[in-house]
Parts: C-alpha cells; sequence; structure tokens
C-alpha cells in the first residue's frame, strides 16, 4: 500500500511557518498584523 502524503515533522514546521519565522520577513510581519486585526485566537498554526 502507498504511502500518505502528509509525513508531519513539526520542527521543520515550525522553522518555516512559526511565530519567529513569520516575524523574521516583512510579508511575514504583515501575515501577523492582519491575524492580529482579525481577532484569531491563534496568530501562527506549528
Amino acid at each position: 500500500m502507498k504511502k500518505g502524503t502528509f509525513q508531519p515533522h513539526k520542527l521543520p514546521r515550525k522553522r518555516k511557518i512559526g511565530f519567529l519565522a513569520r516575524s523574521e520577513t516583512p510579508s511575514g510581519r504583515n501575515v501577523l498584523r492582519n491575524r492580529r486585526r482579525k481577532g484569531r485566537k491563534y496568530l501562527t498554526r506549528a
């Protein structure tokens, strides 16, 4: 049987889309700002 396509690994995911990664780039900061403005309970999901 074939393996599923999504094989999650927490650390690479955190490094790619975690809070610190978002904070580093201007566009990532835009993402955080927009999510704050919208009132999201979680700013990043990692």
